[in-house]
């Protein structure tokens, strides 16, 4: 045997023991580095990728209760200001992971900050864990069934025969006001002001629109089911098996308490829109996508189903670039076209992304990322750095 071909075989070897090996699952409060050429990355591409991404922080203002208000006060004068906590958000941040392992990391990674509707794909999550445990037999059940007496939910004719699946798709179309929001005040339609509160009904399930009233509605009506505040749930079933900080913190509004059960109990919300929702840093995003990465198994544990991430990933009959609340995929690579078809991003204003990449065995969390192109820039500079 001359020496190439011997060298071909203990290569191919090499390759199939690494493939053999168990995935690497960082455990709580560490996670393994390394050098970018070891994870089969290209160093200076992937140095230049991070520069891109320090180049294009957002310019919105770091204060968060003053970004909303332009964000959203400006387009919606029925806004009516944040009712939930706010805080002053780092500069850009982000961490790339390759192989399991820790490839590149910039600023101020551990500040938790608001991630915005990332909550949302956390929410859904909380309704998946509900959904597998038989505390809700099918998503295609009315969500009114599940709910006690003196909720009034989903009373009225038009809400009566909402879906939980049409609330993680966000094609419920509930009408009504929580927590003193009307779901009209939230992205309005209509040409004038008098139009918005007349809005025309869709019928259940056969219109998508972005709202986080309706994800708020699905916030408490999940809260009805578990009948334990939701940060609770999440925190035992989920955030403490993968590892996480017990720095994150999930938030409600000022006026979201409910009495459930004789005890005093927020319901969550489900974004930041009026403040509140989820504070979270970078390493916990990661960890949160890196279970995803992993087909919901995390060290031999199925914490999230198979079968639910198969249901989250299903483009949405109203909408093919939209699954479970925040499910972002790309098919034809629209969204994304630097990735693949396959990739899935979970996004939070401003921006905040998680990025999952099964092709390529990477999960990005970048925050504060410019709107407009340069995310889909970003991703591409990243994914360049892969070596064949």
């Amino acid at each position: 045997m001359n020496l190439p071909r011997r060298l071909v075989l203990l290569a191919a070897f090499a390759s199939t023991l690494a493939a053999a090996q168990p995935a690497y699952f960082p455990p709580r409060g560490d996670w393994q580095r390394a050098d970018p050429a070891a994870v089969g990355l290209d160093a200076a591409k992937l140095a230049e990728a991070v520069a891109y991404a320090q180049a294009n922080d957002n310019p919105a203002p770091r204060d968060q209760a003053l970004a909303l208000a332009q964000t959203f006060g400006k387009a919606e004068p029925y806004f009516g200001g944040q009712i939930g906590p706010t805080g002053v958000r780092a500069p850009i941040n982000g961490l790339v992971i390759r192989r399991g392992k820790v490839a590149a990391e910039w600023g101020d990674t551990r500040r938790a900050d608001m991630a915005h509707s990332i909550a949302k794909t956390f929410l859904t999550t909380v309704v998946g864990l509900a959904w597998q445990q038989g505390l809700i037999k099918s998503t295609d059940d009315r969500a009114a069934d599940a709910m006690p007496a003196g909720v009034d939910l989903f009373t009225a004719p038009h809400n009566a025969p909402i879906t939980w699946e049409q609330l993680l798709r966000q094609t419920s179309d509930w009408q009504g006001t929580l927590w003193g929001k009307p779901d009209w005040a939230d992205r309005p339609v209509g040409k004038t002001p008098e139009d918005w509160p007349n809005r025309p009904l869709h019928a259940p399930g056969s219109h998508y629109k972005y709202n986080d009233v309706r994800i708020n509605v699905l916030a408490l009506a999940a809260l009805q089911v578990w009948r334990r505040p939701l940060p609770e749930v999440l925190r035992e079933q989920l955030m403490d098996p993968i590892g996480a900080s017990s720095r994150w913190r999930w938030h409600g509004y000022d006026n979201s308490w409910v009495e459930l059960d004789g005890q005093r109990m927020q319901s969550v919300s489900g974004g930041g829109h009026w403040g509140g929702g989820l504070f979270i840093d970078a390493w916990d995003l990661a960890r949160f996508g890196y279970l995803f990465l992993h087909h919901g198994q995390w060290a031999g544990r199925q914490i999230v189903s198979r079968d639910w991430i198969a249901k989250a990933r299903a483009p949405g009959p109203a909408n093919a670039e939209y699954g479970y609340a925040n499910w972002f995929l790309n098919p034809g690579r629209k969204a994304l076209p630097a990735a693949p078809e396959s990739s899935v991003t979970f996004r939070g204003n401003g921006q905040n992304i998680i990025y999952i990449d099964w092709e390529n065995d990477v999960v990005i969390v970048v925050r504060w990322i410019n709107n407009g192109p340069a995310l889909n820039e970003f991703i591409g500079k990243v994914l360049a750095a892969v070596k064949p």
